[in-house]
């Protein structure tokens, strides 16, 4: 079994869920799980995880991210985005300029409240919003707080805009980019999204699934898979001496005393006496023992 993490860069049409079932066929395993949905219609980093990597996911979600957007003015949408039922609006576009589209754009920056749309995989009363909004039903959202890092115009073509959004999760590009097209007073729907950054996971490390494929094929599929530990790497490393491997892979609590040195921060990496990570633990009150905060014990199958 894959213990560990591939970025993959998803490909248009895909769903997340559609990512994982072609990650099992690929790597022949069925403990497989993302971290973060993608909407269909976007593209970009996934992190997928595999083995006993999967008890990062919710843990991955959590981590600010970045996009590359396309909008375009002048233009309404049920879905907030080209893919929905499309109004064009009265609103004279032509009549914008650069500059002002420019302060808008920026005034995005920063803390603020934001609605998530109908059109989305939040939940409800466990219902999907989407599959509300599907059905004809809208139902009240309570506004999340959001944080915008930065917003970059990347490319300004009126009425097609292309910016680069750095923000906290759970913040909806689609919704930004209606928003900025209100204030405007003349609209605005996303044409185009590629997620670029998930926490630590960068584009420029991500593969398609063909070329995972590829890879399998040549038995290379390693090469790619980035360990579980890497997820932990602010941490301090610690090995156990070799008298407490059997209490380690037990996930027992640990005294100082079986541990080459004392932990110096609150958590802390714990590995075998060769260095195979096994989990994170937290030094606990008595300062004499750690205790097992997340465990990765290395699966096989």
């Amino acid at each position: 079994m894959i213990n560990g993490i591939i970025i993959v860069s998803k490909e248009q049409e895909y769903t997340s869920h559609d990512v994982v079932a072609k990650m099992r066929g690929i790597c022949r395993q069925k403990k497989i799980g993302h971290t973060g949905t993608l909407d269909p219609n976007a593209t970009g980093v996934l992190p997928v995880c595999l083995g006993n990597a999967t008890k990062l996911c919710d843990m991955l979600t959590d981590h600010d991210k970045e996009y590359i957007a396309e909008f375009e003015l002048g233009k309404i949408s049920d879905t907030l985005d080209i893919w929905g039922e499309v109004t064009v609006t009265d609103a004279d576009v032509s009549l914008l300029t650069e500059e002002t589209v420019k302060q808008v754009i920026y005034s995005m920056e920063g803390d603020q409240m934001q609605v998530p749309p109908m059109y989305s995989a939040k939940k409800i009363d466990g219902k999907k919003l989407y599959e509300l909004a599907r059905a004809g039903i809208e139902v009240e959202r309570k506004a999340v707080p959001i944080h915008v890092s930065e917003m970059e115009i990347l490319e300004m073509a009126l009425p097609k805009v292309v910016i680069r959004v750095a923000c906290s999760k759970g913040t909806y590009i689609r919704s930004i980019c209606a928003d900025i097209g209100e204030k405007l007073g003349c609209g605005a729907v996303m044409t185009a999204l590629e997620r670029t950054k998930a926490g630590m996971f960068l584009k420029e490390n991500s593969y398609s699934l063909a070329q995972i494929q590829t890879l399998r094929d040549e038995n290379r599929l390693e090469e790619i898979v980035i360990p579980v530990e890497t997820c932990f790497e602010q941490y301090e490393r610690i090995l156990v001496k070799p008298f407490a491997e059997k209490m380690l892979k037990n996930g027992n609590e640990l005294h100082y005393d079986m541990l080459t040195k004392i932990p110096t921060t609150e958590k802390c990496r714990i590995c075998d006496a060769k260095g195979q990570f096994y989990g994170v633990f937290l030094a606990w009150n008595d300062k004499k023992t750690v205790k097992p905060w997340k465990m990765f014990l290395p699966e096989e199958g």
